[in-house]
C-alpha cells in the first residue's frame, strides 16, 4: 500500500509538511480511492456493491478524513435471511483487527435492534407459552419493535452521551430489561434489522445501507435456518409465507431510503476484503500524520 497521498506529496520530497496539504486535496485522493475500490469490485463474479450513490461517497470522505466531529451512524437492513447480519459482523470484526493492530481505543458500538422489542411478557404468561402468545401476536412488523427508543438512544450516542441499553429475552419470554447494558459513543455506531430504514428512524442514519437478495437464495437460506430451529413442514412454510408478506409491505418500500445496496449473495471474504481496502485509506492517512 501506498503512503504517498497524492503528486503533490510526492512533489515535494524530503522534508515536506504534511500541514500543507489542503483538506481539499485530502478529501480528493480519499474520493479517487473509493472510486477505485467500486471499479475493482465491479469486476468480481458478485460485487459487493450494487449502488452507491455519489452523495455516499462524498459524505463517507469526509468521515473518514476525520472532519465530522462526532461518531458515525450506519444502518443495515434487509429481509430475513438477506445476508444483513453476516454482513454487518464483517464490518465489526474487520474494525476489532484494524483497532488493535493500530492499538487504538475501541472504535465501534453495535446495537442489537431486536433488543427493542416491546415487553410482552404478561401476554405470553396469559397465552400460556410463547407459541400460543405468537399465534395472535405478529413479529414481523415494525409496531413490534420501540423504534422511536432505538433513534433516541443513537441520537444520545451521536451527541457523545453514554447511553443504557436494554436486553431483550429471545427464549421465549417476551422479557425485555431496560438498562440493561452500558454503550459508549464509539467513532462508529452500528445497528441492523429489519427496519433500520424504516421512516421512523432512517433519517438518525448517515448511511443507510440495504442488503438485497433474490428470492431463491432467501427462501433457500430461511428454510435451512428454520430446520437449525427445528421449525419444519407445515409450520415452518406458514411462517415464511408470513414473513415475506410483511416484508412486500413494511421492509421493500424502505430501499427508497437506502444511499447504499449491498449484494447479500456476493462472497463473504469479499465483504472483508472491501471492508479492509476502505481501512486502507484510513491507514494511509495515519502514516502520512493527515488524520
Amino acid at each position: 500500500m501506498a503512503t504517498i497521498i497524492s503528486n503533490k506529496i510526492a512533489d515535494k520530497g524530503i522534508g515536506y509538511n504534511s500541514s500543507t496539504i489542503t483538506s481539499e486535496e485530502v478529501i480528493s485522493f480519499i474520493e479517487n480511492n473509493i472510486n477505485r475500490i467500486i471499479e475493482e469490485d465491479k469486476k468480481l463474479e458478485n460485487p459487493v456493491f450494487l449502488l452507491i450513490g455519489d452523495g455516499a461517497i462524498s459524505k463517507l470522505s469526509y468521515f473518514l478524513a476525520g472532519y465530522v466531529p462526532r461518531p458515525v451512524a450506519v444502518g443495515i437492513a434487509g429481509q430475513s435471511a438477506s445476508g444483513k447480519s453476516t454482513i454487518a459482523q464483517d464490518i465489526i470484526d474487520s474494525l476489532v483487527k484494524f483497532q488493535e493492530l493500530q492499538n487504538l481505543a475501541p472504535i465501534i458500538t453495535r446495537i442489537n435492534t431486536d433488543d427493542y422489542y416491546y415487553d410482552r411478557s404478561k401476554m405470553v404468561r396469559a397465552a400460556g407459552s410463547f407459541a400460543e402468545f405468537a399465534k395472535k401476536y405478529d413479529l414481523d412488523v415494525p409496531a413490534a419493535f420501540e423504534l422511536s427508543l432505538l433513534k433516541k438512544h443513537i441520537k444520545t450516542l451521536l451527541s457523545g452521551k453514554n447511553v443504557m441499553l436494554p436486553k431483550y429475552d429471545m427464549s421465549g419470554t417476551a422479557k425485555r430489561y431496560n438498562d440493561h447494558t452500558l454503550a459508549r459513543p464509539n467513532k462508529m455506531i452500528i445497528t441492523e434489522g429489519l427496519y433500520c430504514l424504516h421512516d421512523i428512524i432512517n433519517e438518525v442514519f448517515d448511511f443507510c445501507i440495504y442488503v438485497h437478495v433474490s428470492p431463491d437464495i432467501q427462501k433457500n437460506r430461511w428454510f435451512e435456518r428454520a430446520e437449525k430451529r427445528n421449525i419444519t413442514g407445515d409450520a415452518a412454510q406458514k411462517v415464511f409465507d408470513n414473513v415475506i408478506s410483511k416484508a412486500e409491505i413494511h421492509i421493500k418500500p424502505t430501499l427508497k431510503n437506502a444511499a447504499i445496496i449491498i449484494n447479500g449473495e456476493a462472497k463473504r471474504q469479499d465483504y472483508k476484503e472491501t471492508v479492509d481496502k476502505f481501512l486502507n485509506i484510513i491507514e494511509t492517512l495515519m502514516l502520512e500524520k493527515l488524520i
